[in-house]
């Protein structure tokens, strides 16, 4: 049975030829993210395709797929915005993610980018390496006592609540049902027009027609002047240009992010050398209260471990069974 991957970097091989030990595919790596020319490369006898977010799976991407007599396309991520399931399911190909491999992973970045950004620790890290030991510019708040705003209390933002309770701060949260752990924990759950007055704000929710752009010029101003916003999620989830106003007007105090509406052009790359035409990401770089992370929220030895492993157990139960022990897994 084979298997092929895009969007490969050297961390996905090494994880993945370690964990296919247990299970004997035939493993073909591409470093190119999937695209209906790259889709052409797929070699006869290949069962499934193995993508990540950043690869577009369209219509179109599908209908070849499905020429190569490709039977699954296997997600190692959560989110699956990126793939049209309508025409997946049409077609006669199964979808699979991973709906869960290392949710503290995610909310433990979150929360290093909330720290970093209110005591600037990048800052002082390089003031202290040119022997400059003054605290002017340095000063941040507590985050004891301070109201934190979540929107979306799934395992990523159930594991970043529990860490912000830790921290002695109100949590008010966001989603279509409350959910009842959290709570007892003393989560409270609000309108979104109530979480959004929140000091701090992290974005914990899946990307979606109903979810795109889900800040931006209108939910902006429902702000407090001063907040912090915080997205490890999807890029979509923020109108990138009424961020930079926000910015601009002081309406927002602080911006972390770990995803990036465009990032698809960006991130996983090595740019160095080359001169960056997207203007929203350069003037977001510009901004001394702005910090980018690429991608990289859900990049730790535990993720990547559980990640292969659930990736490749799912395309083995489908192609043996035709359905999988954890449906939340399957899509189509």
């Amino acid at each position: 049975m084979k298997i092929a991957f895009f969007s490969t970097q050297l961390y996905d091989k090494t994880s993945f030829d370690h964990t296919n030990a247990a299970y004997g595919f035939e493993l073909v790596y591409n470093d190119m993210p999937l695209d209906e020319q790259t889709a052409q490369l797929i070699r006869p006898g290949t069962d499934a395709v193995c993508v990540f977010v950043n690869d577009k799976i369209s219509d179109k991407v599908i209908a070849v797929l499905a020429e190569k007599g490709v039977k699954i396309i296997a997600l190692r991520c959560a989110g699956f915005n990126n793939v049209n399931i309508e025409a997946a399911k049409n077609a006669g190909i199964q979808v699979c993610r991973v709906p869960s491999y290392s949710p503290e992973a995610v909310a433990e970045h979150a929360v290093a980018m909330i720290l970093t950004l209110n005591r600037k620790t990048h800052k002082a890290y390089s003031r202290v390496r040119e022997q400059n030991f003054s605290l002017n510019g340095l000063m941040g708040f507590n985050l004891h006592g301070k109201t934190i705003g979540v929107v979306g209390t799934g395992n990523i933002g159930k594991a970043f609540c529990r860490i912000m309770l830790g921290f002695g701060c109100r949590v008010v949260a966001f989603d279509l049902v409350a959910n009842k752990e959290m709570e007892a924990l003393g989560v409270e759950y609000l309108p979104l027009i109530e979480v959004l007055k929140a000091d701090i704000i992290s974005l914990h929710c899946p990307l979606n027609e109903q979810t795109h752009h889900l800040i931006n010029a209108y939910t902006l101003d429902m702000m407090k002047k001063g907040t912090m916003l915080i997205n490890t999620s999807r890029g979509g989830l923020i109108d990138t240009r009424a961020v930079i106003g926000a910015l601009k007007t002081g309406q927002l105090s602080y911006l972390g992010i770990d995803v990036y509406e465009q990032e698809e052009k960006l991130f996983f790359r090595d740019l160095s050398g080359s001169i960056i035409t997207d203007d929203d990401i350069q003037r977001l770089m510009s901004f001394p209260n702005v910090l980018i992370t690429a991608h990289q929220a859900f990049f730790t030895a535990e993720a990547l471990s559980q990640i292969a492993i659930t990736t490749l157990n799912n395309v083995q139960q489908l192609i043996k069974n035709g359905k999988l022990d954890t449906q939340a897994a399957l899509l189509v």
